[in-house]
């Protein structure tokens, strides 16, 4: 498959709380050149535009910082999935903060209209508030929401303003159904998103599971609970891993999560999937690390899925 794999860079970090997010992906392409990898040899990396310089201006969305940017980066990543899908290639894309994804996830659907889509997210959080329930109005907690096209309304506790419902009206999707969604380590939920978890019923494999079950029977299990689903994609936030084993650099690093081997054997069991079409690596922040250090582990790790890759 390697003719086939697209490296897509998506610079976004409208969504995080904390700053460097963007330039992740480059800290991976700097660590790959400083360990002589061959990972992006002879590759072309298409690019997303992005939006960062609303980030120099006040924001006045405080229940959805940015989000009228938002909009924009939806658009653009939207549409340069679905290209890229279109020309029957495997999107591997490396973003910023995690809220993109809602847009790669709208870009998967356009260039599948019809088909029923299949998520699989690693990650510490579930990424399920919405403007309505967010602590801390930072939409890269909201991209799970934004493909499942809900509110919580029964969890509100904000009150926002009609240009935020608008436009958050316009982010949503609803490109994704519960059931066909599958979380794998999440360990950090606020009380609304926990009552989303429990009414939706949807199925979260603890680290704790995973480790217990063995990778094996956890990718047969996640086979099964998709198998109505034409395409899947795999989105992987690197807090998903535990800091301790691997690094502090990333936006809301959670203790207790995976070692890099175990996240290879996730992946190599999803990517080995037919159906699987995509995948993505999000929120690398080289501002938060020590000298590159989750760069270097998240390059190890795309290796491994590019190797996987090339060989299915």
């Amino acid at each position: 498959m390697k003719s086939s794999i697209q490296f897509i860079f998506n610079n976004s970090e409208l969504g995080a709380g904390t700053r460097g997010a963007s330039l992740g992906a480059n800290a991976i392409l700097v660590a790959a050149r400083f360990k002589s990898s061959l990972l992006f040899k002879n590759r072309s990396i298409q690019t997303v535009k992005n939006f960062n310089e609303l980030l120099d201006r006040e924001n006045t969305f405080p229940f959805a910082k940015h989000i009228d940017g938002m909009l924009d980066v939806f658009e653009a990543t939207s549409k340069e999935i679905s290209n890229v899908l279109a020309e029957k290639k495997f999107p591997l894309i490396i973003a910023g903060d995690h809220c993109s994804a809602g847009g790669t996830i709208k870009g998967i659907q356009s260039a599948n209209p019809g088909k029923r889509i299949g998520v699989v997210w690693l990650d510490a959080h579930s990424d399920l508030h919405s403007p309505y329930t967010s602590p801390s109005g930072n939409l890269h907690g909201m991209p799970i929401a934004t493909a499942l096209g809900i509110d919580n309304l029964e969890s509100q506790c904000n009150n926002i303003d009609s240009i935020t419902a608008n436009s958050w009206n316009k982010l949503k999707s609803s490109a994704l159904r519960p059931e066909d969604l599958v979380y794998i380590g999440v360990r950090d939920t606020e009380k609304e998103e926990d009552y989303l978890i429990q009414i939706l019923n949807l199925k979260n494999f603890t680290v704790e599971e995973v480790r217990s079950l063995g990778i094996s029977k956890v990718i047969t299990d996640i086979s099964a609970r998709l198998v109505s689903c034409d395409i899947i994609y795999v989105s992987f936030d690197v807090d998903s891993m535990d800091p301790d084993l691997t690094s502090y650099g990333t936006g809301t690093p959670v203790k207790g999560g995976f070692s890099p081997d175990e996240i290879k054997g996730i992946l190599k069991g999803l990517l080995l999937f037919p159906k699987t079409i995509a995948l993505e690596l999000v929120e690398v922040n080289p501002c938060l690390d020590d000298k590159n250090k989750m760069a270097e582990v998240a390059l190890d790790i795309l290796e491994h899925i590019v190797e996987v890759l090339e060989q299915k």
